[in-house]
């Protein structure tokens, strides 16, 4: 007689928004630690009323969803759910029926609509944000627009970048507040825009961010060995016990209060490698509004530049 089949499920901490959701329960907090955020369930989506994978060879009805799955046998003793950008997908053992599976996912459908409805919700969002690479285009950098303009004068080598600010960045009435004169003639292609401007972001970030670590650190009275840069699709930062700092170079789209505060969480880790309630009131020591700002994060996106 095979044993009776178990359920895992894995629910996330906050990361960003491309982040396929998988199962397993119970799983100890990853670290490198990525932002929880809040612990209240979200309501179960109303809408739309299906949710289909393009391989789904099955179908259950979860509350009024109809949802196709993908379902794949392996070499395994529980039941496991992945939830990306296509549907969901199902781990099952072999000896499973396919009756139990769909009483599994009845056991957890609040979870799997509610994983479906967020990562529909994604991509709508990943796709309104892609920038389209041309004169004129504009990108927040700090939290405010910066309009990027091709200019072949911009002081430097072909391809270097200036910002200016206010007047001096009004161009032919189009432009107030931040433009980046990146120095490429109106020829250039989408790629070539995309480049200069990326290196010119990292260059800042990279600059801004040791300030801010090396702020924050002296406030906490910790060491940071390293600090790198990363460019993942799944977390903002990392920390390591050796005092190695990695920040996603994409912060620098967002406002200086938010960029302080993933420094700020990332340094708090040397003192404390877990979320326990003691490592918040390390953040909160040096960012008493950190929630809010934690909020706000979650909430917004950074554009996306590839």
């Amino acid at each position: 007689m095979q044993p009776a089949a178990t359920v895992t499920a894995q629910l996330s901490l906050f990361d960003m928004d491309m982040r396929p959701v998988q199962s397993s329960l119970p799983a100890p907090l990853p670290l490198p630690l990525t932002f929880p955020g809040p612990k209240t369930a979200a309501p179960v989506p109303e809408a739309p009323r299906s949710y289909l994978h393009p391989r789904a060879h099955h179908e259950v009805r979860l509350g009024e969803h109809l949802v196709g799955y993908e379902l794949r046998r392996a070499k395994r003793r529980s039941i496991g759910f992945t939830i990306d950008d296509e549907g969901l997908r199902v781990s099952a053992p072999k000896w499973v029926p396919l009756g139990d599976i769909n009483q599994a996912l009845q056991s957890k459908h609040g979870w799997i609509l509610r994983k479906l409805h967020e990562q529909r919700e994604r991509a709508r969002r990943l796709q309104s944000a892609r920038v389209e690479w041309r004169d004129g285009v504009s990108i927040p950098y700090l939290g405010e627009a910066m309009v990027v303009v091709l200019d072949s004068r911009a002081a430097g080598a072909q391809g270097a970048a200036r910002l200016s600010s206010g007047d001096d960045g009004q161009r032919a009435g189009l432009v107030s507040g931040l433009t980046l004169h990146v120095g490429l003639p109106h020829t250039a292609t989408p790629e070539q825009i995309r480049d200069t401007v990326q290196s010119w972001l990292q260059r800042q970030a990279r600059q801004l961010f040791l300030l801010r670590c090396q702020h924050f650190a002296a406030q906490l009275g910790v060491r940071m060995s390293k600090l790198s840069l990363s460019s993942a699709q799944t977390r903002w930062g990392s920390a390591s016990a050796d005092g190695s700092i990695r920040l996603n170079w994409r912060l620098i789209h967002f406002a200086q209060a938010t960029i302080d505060y993933v420094v700020a969480h990332e340094l708090a880790h040397l003192r404390e490698m877990n979320h326990s309630p003691r490592f918040w009131e390390v953040v909160r020591s040096v960012v008493p509004d950190y929630q809010q700002l934690r909020g706000s994060l979650k909430r917004e996106h950074a554009p996306i530049l590839d």
